[in-house]
């Protein structure tokens, strides 16, 4: 993976999942994320990290649940939701810090 520290450095903000294969609610926030990307476009990174193949990352940022949603920007961070969130607040999150 791509350094985090260059992912999130974006001047565009940057949604993170922290997702399991394992996680049931990861599974459901899936397609939301998708049509998030979708309606977004260009505007907004949507990255994806594997809690279970960066555990270091993922305990560097005290994830303790999946999912676990993160917005950056310039290397600052946002926002952040534990757990599914509705399409409606995301896009209104994200749309707050373009």
């Amino acid at each position: 993976m791509a350094d985090f520290r260059t992912i999130v450095a974006s001047d565009k903000p940057v949604l993170i999942d922290f997702f399991a294969e394992w996680c049931g609610p990861c599974k459901t926030l899936a397609p939301i994320l998708k049509e998030v990307a979708k309606e977004m476009g260009d505007d907004v990174k949507v990255i994806k990290i594997d809690i279970d193949k960066n555990k270091f990352l993922a305990q560097k940022l005290n994830v303790r649940s999946v999912p676990t949603l993160m917005i950056y920007k310039e290397e600052s961070l946002l926002w952040r939701q534990s757990g599914v969130v509705p399409k409606a607040q995301l896009l209104k999150a994200l749309k707050e810090f373009k």
